[in-house]
């Protein structure tokens, strides 16, 4: 039997690796529609197996810098496999969930971008169906009796169209063989001849380089149905997390078990339907369709390789892919931009367009008329889709639009670029740059270089590899500093205290402030006990010593953690008893409800210790208000912009405030004016402000009440502006439409008045669709209003003064230099940003009206400077002469009236400075031989003088310094006779 297996074993790995059709296969079942397929697997789970059901994750991970985008079910389950989840969450209860999981495999460890539409498999956005049981709830038994019950009895697929697969050990990590998942797929029938051994690539699943891990069963599918060879697609993938990754590479058991599955839905529903590829479903269908009637090519056929002629059926599968992927993001919040995320849709949407429209010569604007049909098919499944529907299809049609816009440039660039080179000259490597993704037009590297294939012409690869780590190097430069990492609990250290029953940290004393009469906040005290201590590399130990760094757990503290985007607080503690001994306390984190402080040790500190804790009041001030201010710019803006304004994210300290709002546009003066306003006028009323824990499900279904897509504790805090929680959270209530209510866990004031002011100080959009707000408050505020208002009154100076006019050519260089360095200014200032770009529009039609009083009086002033020349050269082929001018602005427009008033004379003119440098400016009669060119003309005396000249065949300039005039004047006129 040994022999047999191993044999079938080689089998399967060359059926696994064999690039093979979908076959058509007959069941007497009638094929399940895509959506019935998604939801018997999710009714499965719940009704027959206890399972709840859980809404699928955005795409956008939640505080996860690992990702660009969610890429497998279990993204969201994370804290649960490493431990970090908050007890007093909703999450912590989990014990048996399921799901339909959006994904986008597109950029980072797991890209399929490249080879979308090359075959009839991959794609960029797909569905994972999963079910997980966490903290053993179930475990291997289970799992795959319920997996094996589903495919064969509630979707029909025949048992012997099925094969597993199992992990068997590997002798270098000492790693046994799962036999025990071996013997259970026996048990449930499954042949011996279908039950096959992997080694550690296959069947074993990691999280990553470190972090939970364990052995992993796969179920595949034999499409050739038993004739011939098997051809395997791989089904379902059931990982059973029993080790821990450590730092050294070593494993170690986890301290508790949980199951992770998941089963790509279209793969699965193309199985069900007997189609040859996942997009023959009816999950593509209506894409294909839509793409077919809105270009006028010919029906999608499936062909793939040298049988796709024109490379039409590969366009369909991208154009198809894709905009199922840029429909689910953008909605999810993730839009096209620059870096990270946003730049890999980015990609994904100008990769759409191009083969829209050069392959399937799509009108423009095609690509948004698809977002409808994308809605239609999973906008059931995923309410998000239609809920931003029309925003998806606006960012798209706009994208497109400028990509179409940015084509056309580019090819016009192509072509002069290329009509400049010799035979055998590389195309250069900064034109391509500035033509690509990373540069100006935003076309993709590979689109450039089929461009230049067409026309035969080769990229400076090499020029192109040195620009980008040049880029590279940049951006590294450019990028916000990390901040260092903090000590943390890993999920052995969790384990254990929770084994021991150490209960989660109390932190509601960081609730425990109150407002004095005179208007000051006191902060009770924290007496607390010191739990555990560990060291700087996250040992635990029973006592630190002088000057050690250390990470103390207390049963209770009144420090915050950094949370929600509010900045940690920092401060001391104190030994009870010994009050001249601080330890100060740098930081707080939150680790799966307990909370860790890290500190540093000026003397002895033990386990046991009794502390007395004192927060930095200055520092959790300063984020009280600029929390509370947070939630009121958010109101603000939603009261500015309509009501469905949403919230992409916010951070705060003491010193400022982040806040990134979507948005259709760009945030007008006007509109920044008026949320400024809303916020003062809040601010001036001295509002209170409620806080009070209420369970989660009482804030369900509130109109108006603002949530992040994080996960919250039960009970959850609600915070109120001006109107109790209980009046704000009671049955049909309108108040969250009016003021600020918001889940929050943050710090805040008890009342507005503290917050003073805000001014918004600057805007920029990162991608299309979020703009980011930088905020401050109280003095600072203050402040920057008065920068503003100075400002605009220098700005109404220089306004007076341009109105006043002036005759002197001098002074109306000095006002337009003011102008400019006002301009710079502002642009830099910390002031109000509707002020900053009121003035700054105002400057610039300043600027425009300096010029041309410049323009005027230079053109007035070369009027009389050529009349005295003509004066003094009436006849003769040549004018060569001194001129005192103040600019080599000035002195070209001397040569060129010379010139139009004796167009047979050509004009050599040189202007000393008072600086020693000599200004030059010529242009030759239009009568000239060939060979006597202005630019010529023009080297030849610069150089005499030490100096260069530029310009082309009729008119040049140039500058240098010389203290004998005349042997210039001798060169420039001994020159021209010589070419005359």
């Amino acid at each position: 039997m040994a022999a047999s297996v191993a044999a079938a074993a080689g089998r399967l790995r060359r059926a696994i690796g064999r690039s093979c059709p979908w076959q058509q296969f007959s069941t007497e079942a009638r094929p399940l529609h895509g959506a019935a397929v998604r939801d018997a697997f999710l009714s499965f789970f719940r009704d027959r197996h206890g399972h709840r059901l859980v809404p699928s994750a955005s795409v956008r991970p939640r505080g996860d810098h690992s990702l660009l985008f969610v890429n497998a079910g279990m993204n969201q389950f994370k804290p649960i496999f490493l431990g970090t989840v908050d007890p007093r969450s909703e999450m912590a209860g989990f014990r048996r969930v399921a799901n339909s999981q959006k994904c986008v495999r597109a950029g980072g460890r797991h890209n399929d971008l490249e080879d979308v539409g090359r075959d009839l498999s991959h794609h960029t956005f797909f569905e994972m169906l999963g079910n997980w049981a966490f903290g053993g709830d179930y475990f291997k038994e289970e799992a795959c009796s319920m997996a094996w019950e589903l495919l064969t009895r509630v979707y029909g697929i025949p048992e012997d169209r099925l094969w597993v697969s199992y992990f068997g050990g590997d002798s270098k990590t000492g790693l046994e063989p799962d036999l025990e998942t071996r013997d259970i797929w026996l048990s449930l029938g499954v042949p011996a001849s279908h039950v096959l051994s992997f080694g550690l690539q296959e069947n074993f699943w990691e999280m990553g380089d470190t972090g939970p891990c364990g052995p992993c069963t796969e179920i595949h599918y034999d499409l050739a149905g038993g004739v011939g060879a098997p051809q395997l697609v791989e089904l379902w993938n059931l990982v059973f997390m029993q080790h821990n990754r450590e730092a050294d590479g070593s494993l170690h058991p986890l301290p508790q078990r949980h199951v992770d599955t998941g089963m790509g839905l279209e793969r699965l529903v193309a199985v069900l339907q007997g189609k040859r590829s996942t997009y023959d479903t009816d999950l593509f269908s209506p894409l294909l369709s839509a793409i077919h009637q809105g270009c006028g090519v010919p029906p999608y056929s499936g062909r793939v390789g040298a049988a796709d002629e024109g490379r039409i059926d590969t366009a369909y599968r991208v154009v198809a892919d894709h905009i199922r992927t840029l429909s689910v993001c953008i909605a999810d919040g993730v839009s096209p931009g620059m870096s990270g995320a946003p730049l890999v849709l980015r990609r994904i949407l100008r990769r759409a367009v191009r083969f829209s429209t050069e392959v399937l010569r799509a009108p423009p604007g095609f690509l948004s008329s698809l977002v409808p049909v994308v809605v239609e098919t999973l906008g059931i499944a995923y309410p998000e889709l239609q809920k931003n529907s029309v925003q998806i299809a606006s960012l798209v049609s706009e994208d497109e639009a400028a990509f179409l816009t940015s084509l056309q440039r580019g090819r016009r660039i192509i072509d002069r670029t290329v009509k400049r080179l010799g035979p055998s000259d590389l195309f250069p490597a900064e034109v391509a740059w500035s033509l690509s993704l990373a540069g100006n037009l935003g076309i993709p590297l590979d689109l450039v270089e089929l461009m230049l294939e067409e026309k035969g012409v080769q990229l400076d690869a090499a020029g192109l590899e040195e620009l980008a780590q040049k880029e590279a190097q940049h951006r590294a430069q450019q990028a916000e500093p990390v901040q260092e990492e903090g000590l943390c609990l890993d999920v052995h250290a969790l384990e254990e205290l929770r084994r021991h029953g150490v209960p989660p940290t109390d932190d509601s004393p960081k609730y425990n402030y109150s407002l004095r009469p005179n208007g000051d906040y006191e902060f009770g005290l924290c007496e607390a006990q010191v739990l555990q201590l560990y060291s700087e590399d996250g040992t635990k130990v029973t006592s630190v010593g002088a000057g050690q760094r250390c990470g103390l757990l207390l049963d209770r503290t009144n420090f915050y953690a950094e949370q929600g985007g509010q900045a940690s607080d920092r401060g001391y503690l104190v030994r009870t008893g010994q009050q001249d001994v601080l330890f100060p306390v740098a930081r707080a984190q939150a680790c799966g409800g307990f909370i860790l402080h890290e500190a540093m040790a000026p003397e002895c500190l033990q386990v046991g210790d009794q502390v007395q804790l004192f927060v930095d009041k200055a520092w959790r001030m300063g984020c009280m208000v600029k929390h509370t201010a947070t939630h009121l710019l958010s109101w603000a803006l939603r009261q500015t912009l309509g009501p469905s304004t949403e919230q992409r994210g916010s951070h705060l300290n003491p010193e400022r405030l982040r806040f990134d709002v979507a948005t259709q546009a760009p945030l007008t003066t006007e509109q920044l004016r008026t949320v400024e306003s809303y916020v003062q006028e809040a601010v001036g009323q001295d509002k209170t402000v409620y806080m009070e824990e209420v369970p989660l499900a009482h804030t369900a279904h509130i109109p108006g009440l603002r949530s992040l897509d994080e996960v919250y504790p039960d009970p959850v805090r609600v915070v109120s502006v001006g109107v109790p929680v209980a009046h704000a959270l009671a049955p049909a209530s309108q108040h969250a439409l009016q003021t600020s209510v918001e889940l929050c866990c943050g710090t805040h004031l008890l009342r507005t008045g503290a917050v003073g002011d805000l001014v918004i100080i600057g805007d920029r959009q990162l991608v299309k669709g979020i703009t980011r707000l930088l905020a401050i408050t109280g003095e600072q505020a203050q402040q920057a209003r008065e920068v503003g208002q100075s400002l605009s009154q220098e700005v109404e100076a220089a306004r007076e003064r341009l109105s006043r006019g002036s005759g002197d050519l001098p002074e109306a260089h000095r006002l337009s230099k003011d102008i400019g360095r006002l301009t710079e200014v502002i642009d830099s200032a910390v002031m109000p940003q509707w002020q900053r770009q009121e003035l700054q529009t105002i400057l610039k039609t300043l600027q425009r009206r300096a010029n041309t009083a410049i323009r005027k009086l230079e053109k007035g002033q070369a009027a009389e400077k050529s009349q005295e020349l003509l004066k003094r050269h009436s006849e003769g082929p040549l004018i060569v002469d001194t001129v005192s001018v103040e600019s080599l602005s000035v002195l070209v427009k001397v040569v060129r009236q010379l010139c139009e008033k004796a167009p047979s004379m050509s004009v050599l003119l040189l202007s000393p400075q008072p600086t020693g440098g000599v200004l030059c400016a010529c242009q030759v009669a239009q009568g000239a031989t060939p060979t006597f060119t202005a630019e010529a003309w023009a080297l030849a005396v610069c150089s005499h003088m030490g100096g260069k000249a530029w310009g082309s065949r009729m008119i040049a300039q140039g500058t240098g310094h010389t203290a004998d005039l005349e042997a210039a004047l001798g060169t420039a006129r001994d020159y021209a006779l010589n070419q005359l």
